[in-house]
């Protein structure tokens, strides 16, 4: 098979979904197995990027006889526009939505921003839901409403719904459950399967958020210095670990309850592996739990 030659009915399955939910390490524990082909960026086709056209996204697709044939974008699962598109040419596809903890999800979505220089530190501003009810951080979320613009146009033996918490706790498992949900029934065990993937640790020395924003504008100029000792030299002089602002009590019990009605929808949803997020509900957030 070429990618010429790859059109929509070879598609077998997408991961939908949540960001900062651990569907980067799924992605790539995928792409270890010789079954499985997958495309390596998100394409984002059927969100961001429709009006590219179907030429460009199926060319997107790696050659791979015999193998399965997949791609991962996290925002098909918060994009109202994506169910739709998707059902029309992959109404035969599997979907997998992997989905996190929405307070934990809210807190690591902002910190990655944060690092990035794109948010300031002004955390409440981001995520309370007094002032910020209907942004990306809390919004994308609010897996419900996400969840059933899904189900009502896939059957429940193509939808399978995941707890990012049990990547953490059993990793091996919840790749063979995966790859059972995929009828993939060749033995696969990934040198990587007990880590977590692409997770950046809070004690990470990274560029600060005020310097990152300065630097910016040169950014596409050193990309292709990446790599280069020298370049990595001059960046560990100026990187250091970075403090995150914490999710405090208070801040948390206002989430709390702008998701718990949500929450209850999702158990109803996903069934047990999710009953941990309302046992949680009252815990405190640390910065330990961003990504």
């Amino acid at each position: 098979m070429s990618k010429a030659q790859i059109g929509f009915p070879d598609i077998d399955f997408l991961i939908i979904g949540a960001a900062k939910s651990a569907t980067t390490w799924l992605q790539t524990m995928l792409q270890a197995d010789p079954a499985v082909a997958m495309p390596d960026p998100e394409l984002h086709y059927f969100s961001r990027c429709f009006d590219k056209g179907d030429s460009w996204y199926l060319s997107q697709f790696p050659a791979r006889p015999q193998a399965i044939i997949g791609e991962k974008s996290n925002s098909y699962l918060s994009d109202p526009a994506a169910p739709a598109r998707i059902h029309k040419v992959l109404g035969h596809a599997r979907l997998i939505a992997q989905l996190r903890n929405p307070i934990e999800r809210a807190y690591s979505d902002y910190c990655m921003l944060y690092r990035r220089g794109e948010v300031d530190g002004q955390i409440e501003k981001h995520l309370d839901p007094r002032e910020a009810a209907n942004g990306r951080f809390l919004q994308d979320g609010l897996y419900a409403p996400q969840l059933e613009r899904f189900t009502t146009l896939y059957p429940s033996e193509q939808f399978l719904v995941l707890a990012f918490e049990s990547v953490r706790a059993k990793p091996a498992e919840h790749l063979g459950r995966v790859r059972g949900f995929l009828g993939l029934t060749e033995p696969f065990h990934p040198d990587a399967v007990s880590g977590t993937g692409k997770v950046k640790d809070k004690e990470t020395a990274v560029i600060g958020p005020q310097l990152r924003r300065m630097l910016k504008p040169i950014k596409p100029l050193v990309k292709p210095f990446r790599g280069n000792k020298a370049f990595d030299m001059l960046r560990n002089q100026i990187a250091r670990p970075l403090q995150y602002p914490p999710l405090t009590h208070d801040l948390r019990a206002r989430l709390v309850d702008f998701y718990a009605r949500d929450m209850e929808r999702v158990v109803a949803i996903g069934g047990s592996d999710f009953d941990g997020w309302l046992r949680s509900l009252c815990e405190t957030a640390s910065p330990e739990a961003a990504e």
